[in-house]
């Protein structure tokens, strides 16, 4: 059940944001790792090992680890044919299919309308500009998991293709799925194959972990590498994208969802709660808070998350989630809801009162605001147009959701005329000399000078 909590007690707990680096990491993986490389190490020195032997021996320590950790056959290939791919489209049900199709359009709409204009000016003596390039390669980590997301495949190559990006490449965990015999099959979710086929994405590799991420920063002598690497993963998948940063660009370290709702006494509270465990329900880790100043609602929604709980199959996951890092806040207006959601700078933040865009005005760090009960998260996360590719952790205090600019890069172009730079180029010397440049300030010198 949902705890309800003063704002005080709230701030000190489920509000509290834990830096990535304090994470504690649960004494069951550390055994899982010890059974793993013989010796009890950190993850972050798992993931430095599994990188440098990928990086070192390629294809060959790619094969070692996804045998190791995913038990993934040596003889099978790890690119997914483009045959299957097609066959994973058409055995997709005429429904899903519609309702990705629809959904692929309306993120195609969406990432249309953002603005991507190179620009040029000559009102500063000579052609001065930026120019927009996309990257020319990407990776996108899909996760596999308990949930497949082939809603991460749209929200993620669909901004990348309207971005320009012309090489596209997806990497999923194999599956363990018991066949009828009870063998063990390392597969690829058909539902996420289906997706990418739909996307026109047709470089598939069956990998995840920490070695796939490796492959994609790296790469292998059957996987290029790529610009830049997208999408959210388990601690190891995280764990190796700040460790690549660097030699390849990442998007953010994503961590597990979480939504904030602020309802007033006007919010229906099974739809509040529903919101809740719908975000609640992705992970153990997950959260899912509301604030609220109504006593009433606080303990109809805690009533209504009891009762809706009970009929839902992941059951298991929201028994952890929902004590763990999920609550119910009361606070003493709407001010201070919005007040503490600006502080927690939550991936979602739901607006379930009667006036949600006066208080729209008082939010100023969300990765997304769902505008009213009518505007609720899990339409975000499917169909509304956005991408559901979000900043987590409070990294929505500085970070946006993933759009086109994430998958383009700036080139400034410089192009002054003789007039100009004989005006400014004693300006950079003297500036050069001022930092103790002296070769710098020789080279505007030069030019002056015409020696």
């Amino acid at each position: 059940m949902l705890k309800i909590l003063d704002a005080s007690t709230a701030r000190q707990t489920i509000l509290r944001r834990i830096p990535p680096d304090e994470t504690v990491v649960p004494p069951a993986l550390l055994d899982r790792i010890e059974m793993t490389f013989g010796e009890r190490i950190s993850a972050e020195e798992a993931v430095r090992r599994i990188l440098a032997d990928v990086r070192a021996r390629g294809d060959a320590g790619l094969r070692a680890w996804s045998a190791k950790l995913d038990g993934f056959p040596a003889d099978a290939p790890i690119r997914v044919p483009a045959d299957a791919l097609t066959a994973a489209l058409a055995s997709l049900d005429p429904e899903t299919r519609a309702a990705l199709q629809l959904a692929a359009e309306r993120i195609r709409e969406f990432h249309r309308r953002q603005p991507l204009t190179s620009w040029l000016t000559n009102d500063l003596g000579g052609t001065l500009g930026q120019l927009i390039r996309p990257n020319r390669r990407v990776g996108l980590y899909i996760p596999g998991g308990t949930a497949p997301l082939p809603s991460s495949v749209l929200m993620s190559a669909i901004p990348a293709q309207v971005a320009g990006v012309k090489e596209i490449v997806v990497v999923t965990p194999p599956q363990k799925i018991p066949n009828s015999e009870f063998k063990i099959q390392n597969l690829v979710s058909p539902v996420i194959l289906a997706a990418c086929a739909l996307c026109n994405v047709t470089e598939v590799y069956a990998l995840g972990g920490a070695q796939a991420i490796a492959a994609l920063a790296y790469g292998t002598e059957s996987i290029p590498p790529v610009d830049k690497i997208f999408g959210p993963g388990n601690l190891f998948v995280t764990l190796a994208k700040r460790q690549v940063f660097g030699a390849v660009g990442i998007e953010g370290l994503a961590g597990p969802t979480e939504t904030v709702v602020i309802a007033d006494e006007t919010a229906k509270p099974a739809w509040v709660a529903a919101d809740l465990l719908a975000q609640a329900e992705h992970d153990v880790l997950a959260s899912a808070i509301l604030l609220t100043p109504s006593r009433k609602i606080a303990e109809a929604v805690q009533v209504e998350v009891g009762r809706q709980m009970e009929s839902l199959p992941r059951a298991d996951i929201l028994a952890q989630s929902l004590p763990g890092q999920s609550g119910i806040v009361l606070t003493r207006d709407l001010d201070e809801a919005a007040e503490l959601s600006n502080g927690y700078a939550p991936e979602h933040l739901c607006l379930a009162v009667a006036d949600p865009w006066a208080l729209s005005e008082k939010i100023s760090n969300a990765g997304g605001i769902f505008m009213g009960e009518h505007s609720f998260e899990v339409l975000g996360d499917y169909v509304a147009g956005p991408s559901h590719v979000m900043p987590t952790g409070g990294s929505a205090r500085f970070a946006s959701p993933l759009n086109v600019w994430d998958f383009v890069h700036l080139v400034s172009l410089i192009a002054l005329n003789p007039a100009t730079t004989a005006e400014i180029a004693p300006l950079a010397a003297r500036i050069a000399r001022a930092e103790g440049l002296e070769a710098h300030a020789r080279s505007a010198d030069c030019r002056v000078n015409g020696k």
